[in-house]
């Protein structure tokens, strides 16, 4: 891994989850920022595989992992992490357990990642890195809350129209059949959706 320092939009990103533009408060989150590692994946490398324990929470700085698990051998994508966003498989990471699904970039991939004695010293030692997690679970758990409700009311139409108004670089840059996973819909229905809504 290389020792190099992260790009500035890592910061950015740290920066959007606090609460505070207090000076101290942001060199805090600048200081937290050298407990990462610089870490390259290429496409269809793993970050984790299903059985393993995941040994890193990441930043992503370019490229797109995705997560996955395998039901009667045919995958099924649960997850996105695009550049500019923190993943992991978080309960393998915190837990020291075997992940219950696939990390895998499906496209060349640059990441940020601190291995689990670095990071609960973050989140022990330094307020602004603590709060930008504690901010960063928050949001996550309304998405995902969002997320399982929209599987659950909305027509495949409709989940392809939220996401085309709520995230529309997915469609840019993830390829149909992972994306088709991510919503629920087979890959020819998505193919059809496509067509009829621009």
């Amino acid at each position: 891994m290389k020792t190099v320092a992260p790009a500035p939009n890592f910061l950015d990103y740290l920066i959007g989850f606090s609460n505070s533009d207090n000076e101290s408060f942001l060199s805090l989150l600048e200081k937290s920022k050298e407990s990462f590692r610089f870490l390259a994946l290429k496409k269809n490398d793993f970050f984790v595989r299903e059985g393993e324990v995941c040994n890193y929470f990441c930043f992503v700085e370019s490229g797109i992992l995705q997560h996955s698990i395998v039901i009667e051998g045919e995958e099924k994508t649960t997850y996105l992490a695009l550049r500019n966003s923190v993943t992991s498989s978080l309960n393998s990471f915190l837990f020291d357990k075997p992940s219950r699904k696939n990390i895998k970039a499906i496209s060349d991939c640059n990441l940020w990642v601190v291995d689990l004695k670095d990071f609960k010293n973050l989140i022990k030692n330094n307020e602004a890195f603590n709060q930008f997690y504690y901010n960063l679970i928050e949001k996550q758990l309304c998405l995902i809350d969002d997320y399982r409700i929209d599987l659950l009311t909305l027509s495949p139409e409709e989940r392809y129209q939220k996401l085309l108004e709520n995230d529309p670089k997915l469609l840019q840059e993830v390829p149909l059949h992972y994306l088709s996973s991510f919503l629920g819909i087979s890959s020819r229905h998505m193919s059809r959706i496509r067509k009829n809504i621009k």
